[in-house]
């Protein structure tokens, strides 16, 4: 803004000292615009100086100095009137603010303000989904992400974002395709965490409904995106629960390994050596009593059965 009054104050210095009836309402219409701006009311500012072009522009030669000027000024004065509803959270006016900003620079060529406001756009869109989501307006926020990202789907950034509001509003499918979208858009380590926590609540959810084979695919998947010793306990349960022991022997035994020192280390190690002795292999199910004589819960009755296969 001082470059802007600076600027201004360069050229009523040089118009004050230009003759003529008409030209001295134009130079009076934009010293009108500089006073303005000196006392912070760029509305009035902006005003004056598109009233001033106007009128310098009917002028013909004798105003184009003016136009020059007002053309300058115009462009970068919008600019900072947009910026201040930004300051306001007043999204949805400063993006169709800095509309009007690109529409007007680029009839006036002044690309710097053009530039500005191109790349201030996508920034505010973002700025405004992310309150939405801040704010729990799920439906809103997947709206606003879902423009930026119909607009460029290589944005990584609002991808990532539009999953995660998807993923809050419980709608899981929809998130996960956001999050491989971003996976493939340069948030691979974060999209991937988020789409093996979306197969690691479906494989939770489908082991409360009983659906064990339904558990176990999810489960399994999650692995494929992001290590997690929960999804291989969930596969264990299920496969247990619907009669595939060796499964879940072959899950368990991936939870262990992942979590040893895990709270329910003890008790799952008792499960396998349970499991193991039921196929008859009592050199493993030795092996996992072993690991489990220490358990608060468990530890009495694996001593128990440990000694009596010895």
């Amino acid at each position: 803004m001082k470059k802007l009054i600076a600027c201004i104050a360069t050229f009523v210095v040089a118009l004050g000292t230009v003759f003529g009836q008409d030209l001295a309402a134009v130079t009076e219409m934009y010293n009108a615009g500089a006073e303005a701006v000196s006392a912070g009311d760029k509305e009035g500012a902006l005003k004056s100086f598109e009233q001033a072009l106007t009128m310098a522009t009917a002028l013909g030669e004798e105003g184009q100095e003016v136009v020059a000027n007002c053309k300058n000024v115009i462009p970068n004065l919008k600019l900072s009137l947009a910026k201040d509803l930004v300051k306001a959270s007043k999204f949805d006016e400063a993006i169709a603010k800095l509309g009007e900003v690109v529409e007007v620079a680029e009839k006036y060529e002044a690309f710097d303000a053009l530039n500005e406001a191109s790349g201030l756009i996508p920034q505010v869109k973002m700025s405004k989904a992310g309150n939405l989501l801040n704010a729990k307006d799920y439906d809103g926020a997947i709206a606003a992400y879902k423009e930026i990202v119909d607009a460029d789907p290589s944005n990584g950034a609002a991808a990532l974002r539009l999953g995660v509001a998807y993923n809050s509003a419980g709608k899981l499918p929809e998130a996960r395709a956001a999050f491989e979208q971003a996976a493939a858009n340069g948030q691979e380590a974060t999209a991937n965490k988020q789409i093996g926590n979306i197969y690691l609540k479906e494989a939770a959810a489908a082991l409360k409904d009983k659906k064990y084979p339904d558990a176990v695919a999810a489960a399994a998947k999650v692995n494929d995106f992001t290590e997690n010793a929960q999804a291989w306990q969930i596969a264990g349960q299920a496969s247990q629960l619907a009669g595939k022991n060796n499964d879940a022997i072959k899950y368990f035994e991936k939870y262990l390994e992942a979590a040893p020192t895990a709270a329910n280390a003890g008790q799952i190690a008792y499960t396998v050596g349970a499991l193991y002795q039921g196929a008859k292999n009592n050199a493993k199910a030795r092996e996992f009593y072993a690991k489990a004589v220490n358990d608060p819960k468990y530890g009495a009755e694996a001593k128990k059965l440990l000694d009596a296969l010895k």
